[in-house]
């Protein structure tokens, strides 16, 4: 919610600087975001004196000025306006002024003639309507003559804040400039002055509606039904004609520029100006547009087709409320009007609409129509039920004033749900224990009436409360209780120690592993990637996974946020790759990404999908930072296998093993690059370099290496206790072993034949070498391994060890049939 403090002081004085007004309301529970000059962009609009005025050489209707800015400075400017004179006194942009609608002011030629400015027009600065020519300052301002050079603000002394506020959705009173004066009221203790009505239209705090129908001459003109009374609790109506739809006055638009809203025309703009003074939304309808001169309120048709002020066609479904006229639609309930009745410039007889619908109904086609505009934000919240007659009283009023209308007279007030306010019984003791605080009946009552509740003392310990019609949020006792603490000051409440000592208790095992593994990827390089849970629907088609891929059982989001995040993830992958896609659209092309998080097998629409938690992983780009000490040497698949294989040693896990994934089982990774993960024989996720069909599926130009494990697999694996062995205190032997084998023999088989010898002296295995080309057959390759042996109990002889060395490379050229290099 915006609000300019000019405007707030139109009904309560502000005695507080803007700084601690904004820690006051944000201490009373209305968080100030921001605050921001309104004027602060005029700070390089100065106050200049024309000096001479040339006709331009080359332009009938431009002149050449010479301008002192102050400080000795004289700029040339060409001006096309035909009021600027010599001696005159205006106000000057500067080079490098940046007005509201983006353009900038440049030193520049116009003609052939140089310009270094532009003495500027009340309409372009933002501070009147006047077109005709250049703005021209008075000599003095409040008795203070004005300096040659001064900014324009300080000149003038042109002062206002936009105070944005965010609000709680319960807090839909304060989507006003009333509401919010209201609390600014209570914090200074003073009374609020509601607006004053002219014509003889009664205040529009006073209605208490009571009775209902059509009264006076407007019931022979016009007629309401609500035909959905659940969906619309109350509908009034007022009828002006002899209008005039024209720009509205200054006053009017720059209280609508301060909020951020446009001003459109006269009827439009008062429609705005009184929806944000009240918080009513208002509309108006071009009452000889609409047919048979009847409003039926009522819900649409299944399938229905509608076009609204934006030029756009909507289809309805059968609960979503309509405003209609004797043939048919003429505005969305709440949302927004259709463009058969939109107020034009013939317009002479307009209808207002003041009503209040159903917050849930409101929301709910807000929601479906992905259509949100000020009104429904509103109507979703709630307004003042006693409310609606107020404000078309206001805006009824003004049209009168600002654009010539008679207001016919009488008043539609349909309200078939009349709306009940209970009395609400408040406990001081249950108040004090849950707060903290100690306030007695009189200071309740004195903090509650200060925003105009209602408060009878029974006795010390209880009070009987009235909310307002406008605090719809007020239900209970603890919305009572709410309303004293932020009214006390939620910085006043003393903190306190809990009685009880508290006691940790110790975390499940899937979040103390998720974190340690979140430490170990931070410790090996890779960044902490966090992505939306939804993902696009052609992501598995992206990911190239099979049509019976069980993550092909989609679950489909009702409201998506955008149409790329239309299902729950099955996968992390595709948001690893959008990161990655991200980045080197940033030149970034070094990236190491991890993820952990769940995904979403769908069980059908209408049941809990099955959740899985899964590591993922990507690495692209560089080995290492480029370093002028080496060479830039790309990631491979070894890489991130040798990332994988750090994971599960740091979580003390053996047992791994990769299967390589046959050609045509490939999907998400290249055929002859990618393999099955495998941990104490449990398949347990995927690894590989990318597919380029997947790249080229993510508009991505380097290659990738993606691994994606299943937690839910892997955590159980991570012992819950470490076991520590003895530090060796006898020296090892290594002895390398070179043997010839077939391609196709896995590497890891060799190595695992060496440790399954159970031998008790052999300390580790491992490869250091692979070599394929001269020397060795085409189907052959040459492995090159070390061994490494050490006692426990005393010093290896190199007799002993040779000999067993030779009996386990035996043993494995056997198993192998491999042979030894020439």
């Amino acid at each position: 919610m915006k609000a300019s403090l000019s405007w707030i002081e139109q009904y309560v004085p502000v005695e507080m600087n803007i700084s601690d007004l904004a820690e006051a309301l944000t201490m009373a529970g209305l968080e100030v975001d921001s605050v921001e000059n309104r004027y602060a962009w005029l700070d390089t609009v100065v106050v200049g004196r024309v000096i001479s005025v040339e006709p331009h050489p080359n332009a009938d209707k431009l002149q050449c000025c010479e301008v002192d800015v102050g400080g000795g400075t004289i700029l040339p400017i060409v001006c096309g306006a035909p009021n600027v004179a010599k001696d005159q006194l205006c106000p000057v942009a500067l080079p490098g002024t940046v007005f509201p609608e983006g353009h900038t002011i440049k030193k520049g030629k116009i003609r052939g003639q140089v310009s270094k400015g532009m003495i500027c027009s009340a309409v372009e600065l933002h501070l009147g309507t006047d077109k005709s020519g250049i703005m021209v300052l008075d000599s003095t301002y409040d008795g203070k003559a004005v300096t040659i050079g001064e900014s324009l603000p300080k000149a003038c002394g042109m002062s206002d804040y936009m105070i944005e506020i965010d609000l709680t959705p319960n807090r839909s009173d304060c989507l006003s400039i009333i509401g919010i004066a209201r609390e600014i009221a209570a914090i200074q203790n003073k009374k609020i002055k509601y607006p004053d009505f002219s014509k003889g239209i009664s205040s529009p705090y006073e209605t208490s509606g009571e009775t209902s129908g059509e009264k006076g001459e407007i019931s022979k003109m016009a007629s309401v039904t609500i035909e959905a009374p659940d969906h619309c609790g109350r509908y009034a109506a007022r009828l002006l004609d002899s209008i005039s739809v024209k720009e509205s006055p200054f006053w009017l638009q720059d209280r609508l520029m301060s909020v951020g809203l446009r001003p459109i025309n006269n009827i439009v703009d008062i429609t705005n100006f009184v929806m944000m003074e009240t918080g009513q939304p208002l509309h108006g309808f071009d009452f000889d547009q609409l047919a048979d001169k009847k409003i039926i309120v009522k819900t649409a048709g299944e399938g229905e087709k509608f076009t609204t002020l934006d030029n756009k066609e909507r289809t309805l479904s059968s609960d979503m409320l309509m405003i209609c006229d004797g043939k048919g639609p003429v505005g969305i309930a709440g949302v927004m009007g259709g463009l058969n009745s939109e107020i034009e410039d013939t317009t002479t007889r307009v209808l207002i609409e003041s009503a209040c619908f159903d917050p849930i109904s409101i929301r709910r086609t807000a929601k479906r129509l992905g259509l949100g505009t000020d009104a429904s934000h509103r109507f979703e919240r709630g307004v003042d039920p006693l409310g609606t007659v107020n404000a078309v009283n206001r805006a009824a009023s003004l049209m009168a004033q600002i654009a010539g209308g008679r207001i016919v007279d009488g008043l539609i007030d349909e309200h078939p749900v009349k709306p009940v306010i209970k009395p609400i019984a408040l406990s001081l003791e249950k108040t004090h224990r849950l707060l903290g605080i100690t306030p007695d009946a009189e200071e309740i009552a004195d903090m509650l009436e200060a925003i105009e509740f209602r408060v009878r003392i029974e006795d010390e310990l209880m009070v009987t409360v009235t909310a307002p019609s406008y605090r719809v949020d007020v239900e209970r006792p603890e919305d009572l209780m709410e309303e004293v603490a932020r009214l006390y000051g939620y910085d006043h409440i003393p903190t306190t120690d809990p009685m009880q000592p508290l006691r940790a208790c110790q975390l499940p095992k899937l979040r103390v592993i998720r974190d340690k593994i979140r430490d170990i990827m931070r410790g090996m390089g890779f960044c902490e990637a966090i992505n939306y849970s939804f993902i696009s629907e052609n992501a598995c088609d992206q990911l190239r996974m099979a049509e019976n891929d069980p993550r092909r059982s989609l679950l489909h989001i009702l409201n998506p946020l955008t149409e790329d995040q239309g299902v729950m993830r099955t996968s992390l992958i595709p948001g690893l790759l959008g990161n990655m896609g991200h980045n080197l659209a940033q030149q970034v092309k070094n990236l190491k990404f991890f993820e952990t998080g769940k995904i979403f097998i769908g069980r059908g629409q209408d049941e809990q999908p099955e959740e899985k938690e899964i590591l993922s992983c990507l690495w692209t780009g560089a080995r290492q930072p480029l370093s002028w000490h080496s060479k830039e040497i790309f990631c491979d698949f070894y890489d991130l296998k040798g990332s994988l294989e750090g994971l599960l040693a740091a979580l003390g896990i053996d047992g791994l093993e990769l299967k390589e994934i046959p050609d045509s089982a490939c999907d998400m990774t290249k055929p002859g690059a990618g393999a099955i993960i495998f941990v104490n024989d449990v398949e347990t996720g995927k690894i590989g370099e990318a597919h380029p069909d997947v790249l080229k599926a993510f508009d991505l130009k380097q290659a990738a290496f993606i691994f994606e494990i299943d937690l839910d697999l892997l955590i159980p694996m991570v012992p819950d206790e470490i076991e520590a062995v003895p530090v060796p205190r006898f020296p090892a032997i290594d002895r390398d072993a070179t043997l010839i084998v077939e391609k196709k023999i896995p590497v890891a088989k060799i190595l695992d034949a060496v440790t399954n010898m159970k031998e008790p002296l052999v300390a580790d295995v491992f490869l250091f070498d692979v070599y394929e080309g001269e020397a060795i057959e085409a189907d052959k390759k040459s492995v090159s391994f070390r061994i490494t042996y050490r006692s426990l109990e005393k010093t290896l002889k190199d007799k002993a060890i040779t000999k067993l060395h030779q009996r386990i490379t035996k043993k494995v050229i056997d198993t192998f049939d491999a042979g030894l290099p020439a």
